[in-house]
C-alpha cells in the first residue's frame, strides 16, 4: 500500500465498481420477499439545471448514509433520485440569460420560449448528477425520475382533476401576491418578509380626516376611508363623503371596528386592489369587489400605473409616487420615517404588489386536518428541533392554495375555456378541467401549476412511475430528509396531497437537517465572499472528507458550521484508516486465515486482552446500530471518529504492537470497523477494503456486523 491515501487515484474507479455491481438497485416491488423489510427514500429533487450547492451535499451524504447502512442490513433498499423543473427559478435563470443577449421573454410566443427553456435545462440537465456522484450517492439511477417526465406530468395532472372531482378546486377573483418582475402570482408561503427603511406619509383627505401611508400612490385606487366605529372623533362622519385628492371622485366614510384607534391617525384610505387588509375590510363592507378590481386596480402586471391611474399612467410605482406626492402639495401635512416588514419576491426580492387575478385556488383545510389527525396518530415523527410545532403551526394556520402561475416553464393546467368564454371569468361555467380539449375551438389555460404543487406529490408519482409494485411494496417511504427551511412549502405538501390521494402518510420520518454555516457561524452568502463550493472541496481533500464534515456532531434542524478546515481535518482521518490498514495489512502476513468469522478468538490465543477487546467491540456495534436505526447520523459520525481513532488505533493497535490481543482478533476488529465507516466515508474503506481483503467482494455489498 502507499504511504498515504490519494482520494484521487481510487474514487472514480470505485463508484465505476459500485454501479456494475448492481448494488445501488434493489429488486422491484413485485420481486421483493413477502418476509424482507424495505427500507426506502425518495430523494429531495435538486433543479435539474443547477450545480449542487454546500445544503444539497449535506442532504446526499445524509441520505446515503442511511441508505448504506440498511442496505448492509439486508433490507430491500430503495433511493429513488430525481431532479426538478423548478418553475419559476428556472424561468428566473433563463431570463437573465436573455437579458444578457438583448432579449426578454416577450420576445417570444409561449412554444418558443418553452422549446428554449427545454433545451436549455436538458443541456445542463446531467450536472447535478453528476455531481451527486461524485459525492458518492448511492441512488438506483435506473429509476431516476424528472418533474417534467411524461408519466410523471399525467399523474399530476389527474391529481389536480381528482381534487376537482372532490370539490377542493376552485376559481375565483381575489388578492394575490404578484411580482412584477417574475410576471406572477405566488402563495403566502412564496412571500419574504424583509425589514426596510420607509417613510409613511399623512395626507388630509378633509373633512378633518387625515390618513397615513407608506403607498401614496395607492390613494388613486381608493374606495373608502375606514375609521372604528368606537372613535369619537370620526364616529359622526361614517356614512358621509370625501372628495378624494387628485381624483374626481367621492369616496364614503365606513366603521370597521379593526381599525386601530391607536395607530397613526385612527383613519385608514381603504384600496382593496393593492392591500389585503384592505380587500378584507371591503368584504366585511359588502363592497361589489369585482366592480373595485376592474376599476381602482392602478397598478398593472407590468409594475407601471395602468390607465386607472389617470394621468399618472404608463409611470413606474416609484415615480409616480413622487409625482403624487408632488401634485399633492400641502395636502401631505406630514412625513416621518419608518422602519417596517415588506413582502418581497422570493426569488428576486423585488417588493410584491398585492393585486386582483381570477386564479385557481385548492381548498387546504380538510387535507390539513387530515395531516394533522395523523401527527396526533404517531402515524409520522418530525426529527429537527421543535419543528413538529412549527408544521403543527402551519397546518392549523393554512390558507387556501393559489396554485396558479403566470409562467411557461412548468406543467400546464388542465383547464379548457369554450371559444366564447373569457379566462379572466371565475364563474364555474366558464371552463371545465380535465386532460383533453373537449371540443373544436376550445382554448387551454396558459397558467401553469405552482412547482409545490408537482413535487407535492413526489413520493407517490415517483414509486407509481417506477418498476411494478415498487408503489405497492416501498410507500410508505421510511424518511423524507430535507432542509427544515422548506418545511412548509415542501414537507407539509406532501403530507397534505399524499394522504388525500393514497389514504397514507407518504413517509414515516421527517429528517430535518439545519442550514450550513461557515466556520464562524454566519450564513453563506456571495456578499460576503464566505460560500463554499462542495465539489472543490471534495477535489481538493477527497469526498470522504467533505462527506465527514457536513456530518460529524451535527443534530437535525440545527445550522452547523463546516469551512474547508474542517475538511481538512476530516481528511486526516481518511488518512488515519488508510494507516490502520496498512499495518493491518502486515499482520495478515503473519497468519494463514484472515477471513474471520465476526469476533472469534482463534483456537489456542491466549492473549489476555482479546474477550475484553471482544466485549468492547460488539457494545460499539450495537451502540452505532442502534443510534443509526434511529438516524442519529450526527452522534454516529462523532462516536465511530472517536471509537475508531482513540480506541481502535491508539489503544488497540498499540495493544497488539505489545503482544496483549492477537493478530486475528485486530483483524477481525479492523473489518468490523470498515463496515460501519463504510456509510459515512466510503471510498476510502472501499480502497482499505480491497487491499486488506482482496477475494472477499466488495465493501458495499458486506452484511453488516452483529
Amino acid at each position: 500500500m502507499d504511504k498515504n491515501y490519494d482520494h484521487k487515484k481510487y474514487e472514480a474507479d470505485i463508484y465505476q465498481k459500485w454501479e456494475e455491481s448492481g448494488a445501488f438497485t434493489p429488486p422491484a416491488g413485485k420481486d421483493v420477499e413477502e418476509n424482507n423489510k424495505t427500507f426506502a427514500v425518495i430523494m429531495p429533487p435538486p433543479n435539474a439545471n443547477d450545480p449542487l450547492h454546500v445544503g444539497h451535499a449535506a442532504f446526499v451524504t445524509i441520505e446515503d448514509i442511511l441508505i448504506r447502512f440498511h442496505r448492509m442490513l439486508g433490507e430491500a433498499t430503495l433511493w429513488l433520485p430525481g431532479t426538478d423543473h423548478a418553475g419559476i427559478e428556472t424561468q428566473f435563470v433563463f431570463e437573465k440569460k436573455l437579458a444578457k443577449e438583448g432579449k426578454s421573454r416577450f420576445d417570444f410566443d409561449r412554444d418558443t420560449l418553452y422549446k428554449m427553456i427545454w433545451e436549455y435545462v436538458a443541456k445542463n440537465s446531467d450536472v447535478a448528477v453528476d455531481q451527486m456522484k461524485k459525492l458518492g450517492a448511492s441512488a438506483d439511477w435506473s429509476r431516476q425520475k424528472f418533474t417534467l417526465d411524461e408519466n410523471i406530468v399525467d399523474l399530476v395532472l389527474e391529481t389536480f382533476i381528482e381534487l376537482n372531482k372532490r370539490g377542493l378546486v376552485y376559481k375565483v377573483e381575489r388578492l394575490v401576491n404578484f411580482c412584477t418582475k417574475c410576471g406572477t402570482a405566488y402563495s403566502e408561503l412564496e412571500v419574504e418578509y424583509e425589514e426596510k427603511q420607509d417613510k409613511i406619509y399623512t395626507i388630509d383627505y378633509g373633512n378633518g380626516i387625515k390618513v397615513a401611508t407608506t403607498r401614496p400612490e395607492t390613494l388613486l385606487g381608493d374606495v373608502a376611508v375606514a375609521v372604528n366605529p368606537g372613535d369619537n372623533r370620526y364616529k359622526n362622519l361614517i356614512g358621509t363623503e370625501l372628495d378624494l385628492p387628485l381624483m374626481d371622485r367621492k369616496i364614503p366614510v365606513i366603521g370597521d371596528s379593526n381599525v386601530d384607534m391607536e395607530f397613526g391617525t385612527g383613519a385608514v384610505k381603504v384600496t382593496p386592489s393593492h392591500d389585503k387588509a384592505d380587500w378584507e375590510m371591503a368584504e366585511r363592507a359588502g363592497m361589489d369587489l369585482i366592480d373595485i378590481c376592474s376599476k381602482y386596480t392602478v397598478i398593472g402586471e407590468n409594475g407601471k400605473m395602468n390607465q386607472n391611474a389617470g394621468k399618472y399612467a404608463g409611470t413606474s410605482v416609484a415615480n409616480a409616487r413622487e409625482e403624487v406626492l408632488k401634485d399633492l402639495g400641502e395636502k401631505v401635512v406630514e412625513i416621518k420615517d419608518i422602519t417596517h416588514n415588506v413582502g418581497t419576491c422570493y426569488r428576486c426580492h423585488r417588493v410584491i404588489e398585492p393585486m386582483p387575478k381570477s386564479q385557481f385556488f385548492i381548498k387546504v383545510r380538510g387535507m390539513a386536518q387530515k395531516a394533522l389527525d395523523a401527527m396526533d396518530k404517531g402515524e409520522f415523527s418530525v426529527m429537527g428541533s421543535g419543528h413538529d410545532k412549527i408544521l403543527r403551526h402551519w397546518l392549523t394556520n393554512l390558507r387556501d392554495w393559489n396554485v396558479s402561475r403566470q409562467i411557461v416553464w412548468g406543467i400546464r393546467m388542465p383547464v379548457w375555456y369554450p371559444p366564447t368564454a373569457s379566462q379572466s371569468g371565475g364563474q364555474a361555467q366558464d371552463y371545465v378541467i380535465q386532460k383533453e380539449s373537449p371540443g373544436e375551438g376550445w382554448v387551454q389555460e396558459t397558467d401553469t401549476f405552482d412547482t409545490w404543487f408537482s413535487s407535492g406529490q413526489w413520493p407517490f408519482v415517483t414509486l407509481k412511475t417506477a418498476k411494478e409494485g415498487d408503489f405497492e411494496k416501498y410507500y410508505p417511504t421510511s424518511v423524507m430528509e430535507t432542509a427544515y427551511d422548506i418545511l412548509p412549502f415542501w414537507v407539509m405538501r406532501m403530507l397534505m396531497l399524499g394522504i388525500e390521494m393514497t389514504g397514507q402518510v407518504p413517509f414515516k420520518t421527517v429528517y430535518l437537517h439545519g442550514l450550513v454555516r461557515d466556520e464562524k457561524g454566519q450564513k453563506m452568502s456571495k456578499s460576503k465572499g464566505n460560500v463554499i463550493n462542495p465539489l472543490e472541496l471534495s477535489e481538493k481533500y477527497g469526498t470522504d472528507a467533505l462527506r465527514m464534515a457536513l456530518v460529524m456532531s451535527t443534530a437535525p434542524g440545527v445550522d452547523s458550521a463546516t469551512g474547508e478546515g474542517k475538511v481538512r481535518g476530516m481528511r486526516n482521518f481518511a488518512n488515519k484508516i488508510w494507516n490502520a490498514a496498512r499495518f493491518v495489512k502486515d499482520l495478515s502476513s503473519q497468519i494463514s486465515d484472515i477471513s474471520g468469522d465476526g469476533f472469534r478468538v482463534k483456537p489456542g490465543m491466549t492473549e489476555v486482552k482479546d474477550e475484553e477487546f471482544n466485549k468492547k467491540l460488539k457494545e460499539i456495534v450495537e451502540e452505532m446500530t442502534r443510534l443509526l436505526d434511529e438516524n442519529r447520523v450526527g452522534l454516529v459520525a462523532e462516536n465511530i471518529h472517536n471509537e475508531f481513532w482513540h480506541w481502535f488505533c491508539d489503544k488497540q493497535i498499540e495493544a497488539n504492537k505489545n503482544s496483549q490481543i492477537s493478530n486475528q482478533i485486530l483483524i477481525d476488529g479492523f473489518r468490523a470497523f470498515l463496515i460501519m465507516l463504510h456509510p459515512f466515508v466510503p471510498f476510502v474503506t472501499e480502497a482499505v477494503w480491497q487491499e486488506v481483503f482482496p477475494n472477499e467482494g466488495l465493501l458495499i455489498n458486506q452484511p453488516w456486523p452483529k
